[in-house]
């Protein structure tokens, strides 16, 4: 099949399950499709098909426009003829998501394999796509280009000497392209039974790096990584002082807030089908995560300048952060990279004590309130923190960040102005003044307003991180499901070191100078007025006046409180569990499982349904039996559990907009094995209001602008307490009230549950390896103002999709 005419077969499940459900409507869907496509007569169904079609939509995962897809791709439709029949019916969604997202990105979906073949012996290395419907392949052998690899197969039909070697391929469409995995051809001659290529073992599995010993602080994040060549490919499995690990079974191991428990010896079995190896054994210590332990005061008596550098010269009396990623704009354009990024940036954070408030997809009205909220949390000495990723502009040295219910043609008048955020986090006598703002600053000729700040004061204490110069864009990388801003790939890899936080910020700009991908597109500009050496890495010390921290240690606590987990019991004798978390201050996953089940029901499971109005709930998304089928990308789930006991996962989302306590429909699906009926019963569930839901973001809020504890305490009383939140009051004042520093996780399962939910601190890593080496520009983040034919450059050679 030539590219130009390749097959809806070829195209990923998630693509053409999501051209699916956009093709689910009445006015211009699935049925004007149906008659487009009958132009050519083998695409002409029958009313019996037509019916079993529409019948689709009773099913609780069904899709008429999904079976209509699964139709065509089975009589042969290409893709060229299929965006041909959209572009007739005037579906433009469909049309953009099949041209951006299908059309112009080429994904590789068959990698070539390593071999180890007799001399003699014909070799096929196969290299498949799918993407653009010109797709061209290019074979290289290391660095020389093979002459007659221009097609997806590369075939020797005698392998010799000459053929030994490293391949890959690269497979473009225009000035787009993407290189496929390395393979390694070795050619096993007569009596040959072993190979200089696997050093370590005749088996043909190669371990091509090794864990590293560790030396680390109670609360630090244990990293140890373990790679390996194999065919097939290698496995890995994780001890701990010689026992099992038993969910330990990637390439990587990784243990947030480990202690002196975690302490010990670590090593790998990789292995797979036919072979076995184990990684070098390595030592990892660790310390007591404070310097008055005996066993490390000694250290620091001995070298003060040492302990110094890591103690820093300030303390905060407490470090808060508000992190805003704004993605789903309703008039511009949509960015992928403040979800990860945000996410990212919180589990740094609060690894330094930071207590962090992170909201997706906020409009006007809740960004305002969001800040309002947050200079609650700030007092004199307190370190603030704010983090935005989103589309933005700045005119005249106004930065202004734009809320995703912007218009089309906005000024300052609809969105936040940053001007007015620091003047606010002056007043309230701060330690330090922390803006990171990962957004464009290209000038919006829409606004010709010059807004007149009120005169700053004099505190020497603000720093400003742009993520781009003046007049310039910021930009995110693409990679599946998840993407990452520029700035941040760089700044986390800097963030937790002890240093000035200038220091660190120009430690960011010079890495991302020296890389060929950013250099002359974007550039991190510092502007600052910090005089002390403050580091986000200082410790916090206790106020002087214990009521406005352990105010304050609420004000951030109510934001992050979910419902316990609890346990269904229904009439037919099942038990039914409800857990939940959070993947961000406003975005909730519920799971439920089966616990129990009568041996007379063969089957059952627990969905959800009817949710209060208000915060978004995809009923195409829910009770899915992974978390990436609920779209929820950051959080992985442990699977402990028999498959007996199934999972099903919703992901509820804009929980700021959430005005009464949350509801739902617990619906029990079950089945006799004595009957063909099946059966259900219901249960409706209240679970309050969780997380930043209490906030009430979505009122207007009165600005303030007195930083007395008067004013603090009087936030006890205010109208965020809900009622059901003041009656759990003295058991919160008893958890929270006494420590300044006191740091909630965000989320929360009960104890026990942790045995069969684990969460993972950190998102996956979204960037390819190859990424700092690239030369290839990267996506534009966000245009505020500008089309692309307006830009100064373009970008041509690299994935443009956002």
């Amino acid at each position: 099949m030539e590219d130009k005419n390749l097959g809806l077969e070829n195209i990923s499940e998630a693509a053409l399950s999501r051209l699916g459900y956009m093709l689910d409507n009445a006015e211009c869907g699935w049925k004007q499709l149906a008659k487009a496509v009958a132009e050519q007569p083998q695409f002409c169904y029958s009313d019996r098909e037509m019916t079993d079609c529409s019948l689709k939509v009773l099913s609780p995962h069904g899709s008429p426009g999904r079976y209509l897809l699964a139709l065509l791709a089975d009589r042969g439709c290409t893709l060229a003829f299929l965006l041909q029949c959209l572009k007739k019916i005037e579906h433009r969604e469909a049309v953009g998501f099949l041209t951006m997202n299908v059309m112009e990105q080429i994904d590789i979906i068959q990698q070539p394999q390593s071999q180890r073949i007799a001399e003699g012996s014909p070799v096929v290395l196969s290299c498949k796509a799918v993407g653009p419907v010109e797709l061209q392949y290019q074979w290289f052998k290391g660095k020389d280009e093979m002459p007659e690899g221009n097609s997806p197969d590369l075939v020797f039909n005698r392998a010799s000497p000459a053929q030994q070697g490293y391949y890959i391929c690269r497979v473009s469409s225009g000035d787009k392209y993407i290189f496929s995995n390395w393979a390694h051809v070795y050619l096993l001659r007569s009596g040959d039974s072993s190979s200089s290529y696997f050093p370590s073992t005749a088996s043909g599995l190669n371990i091509t790096q090794q864990p590293r010993p560790q030396a680390l602080m109670e609360g630090d994040t244990l990293c140890l990584e373990c790679s390996a060549q194999a065919n097939p490919p290698p496995q890995f499995q994780w001890y701990f002082n010689k026992e099992l690990m038993p969910k330990c079974i990637r390439n990587f191991l990784k243990i947030p807030c480990i202690t002196t428990a975690d302490r010990g010896i670590y090593a790998c079995r990789v292995y797979n089908l036919y072979h076995e190896m184990w990684s070098d054994q390595v030592q990892v210590n660790i310390g007591p995560g404070s310097c008055s332990e005996s066993s490390w005061e000694k250290t620091a008596v001995d070298n003060p300048e040492a302990n110094l550098k890591q103690m820093g010269d300030c303390c905060a009396t407490d470090k808060v952060a508000l992190l805003i990623g704004n993605m789903n704009y309703l008039h511009h354009r949509q960015l992928r990279a403040p979800m990860a990024d945000v996410h990212e940036l919180t589990n740094l954070l609060r690894q330094l004590d930071f207590k962090v408030v992170s909201l997706l997809d906020l409009n006007w009205q809740e960004m305002h309130s969001a800040v309002t909220e947050f200079l609650l949390l700030l007092d004199r000495g307190v370190y603030g923190l704010l983090y935005f990723a989103g589309h933005g502009y700045e005119n005249y040295g106004n930065s202004f960040m734009v809320p995703i219910d912007a218009p089309a043609s906005y000024t300052f008048k609809h969105c936040l102005w940053v001007q007015e955020v620091l003047q606010r986090m002056q007043e309230r006598q701060t330690g330090l003044n922390v803006f990171l703002l990962d957004m464009c600053r290209k000038r919006n000729p829409n606004d010709e307003g010059i807004p007149q700040p009120d005169p700053l004061r004099v505190t020497a204490n603000i720093v400003f991180g742009y993520a781009t110069c003046v007049d310039a864009e910021a930009f995110e990388v693409n990679k599946d499901d998840l993407s990452n801003g520029i700035f941040m790939s760089f700044l986390k890899k800097r963030l937790m070191e002890p240093e000035k936080v200038t220091v660190i910020l120009d430690k960011v700009a010079e890495d991302m100078g020296r890389c060929e991908i950013t250099r002359g597109r974007q550039a991190l500009e510092l502007r600052s007025n910090l005089s002390e050496r403050r580091a986000l890495t200082d410790k916090i010390q206790a106020p002087a006046c214990q009521i406005a921290a352990s105010t304050r240690n609420l004000q951030w606590a109510i934001a992050h409180v979910l419902p316990e987990s609890r346990c269904l019991q229904f009439e037919c004798g099942v038990t039914v569990q409800l857990g939940f978390a959070a993947e961000f201050s406003n975005i909730m996953i519920i799971y439920t499982q089966i616990l129990e089940t009568p041996t007379d029901i063969v089957s059952c499971s627990a969905q959800l349904s009817d949710f209060t109005e208000g915060p978004e709930v995809d009923l195409k998304r829910s009770n899915q039996e992974s978390l990436h089928e609920a779209e929820s990308f950051l959080l992985t789930i442990d699977d402990l559990l028999p498959l007996k006991q199934p999972q099903l996962f919703t992901r509820i989302s804009a929980l700021q907009r959430l005005k009464k306590e949350l509801s739902f429909t617990v619906c029990l699906h079950y089945k006799y094995g004595n009957l063909d009926e099946e059966l259900l019963e219901e249960k409706r569930i209240t679970v309050g209001k969780p997380l930043v839901s209490k906030l009430n973001l979505h009122e207007p809020r009165l600005f303030h602008s007195s930083s007395s504890d008067q004013q603090m305490s009087s936030f006890l009383d205010s109208s965020s307490f809900s009622e059901s939140f003041r009656a759990n009051l003295p058991d919160l004042k008893q958890n929270f009230i006494g420590s300044a520093s006191t740091s909630l996780p965000n989320y929360r399962v009960p104890m026990e549950s942790f045995a069969c939910f684990g969460l993972k601190n950190e998102p996956e890593e979204t960037l390819c390896p190859e990424f700092l080496e690239s030369e290839e520009p990267p996506a534009i983040k966000s245009l505020p103002s500008a089309s692309s034919e307006e830009l100064p450059f373009k970008f041509s050679n690299f994935q443009n999709s956002i």
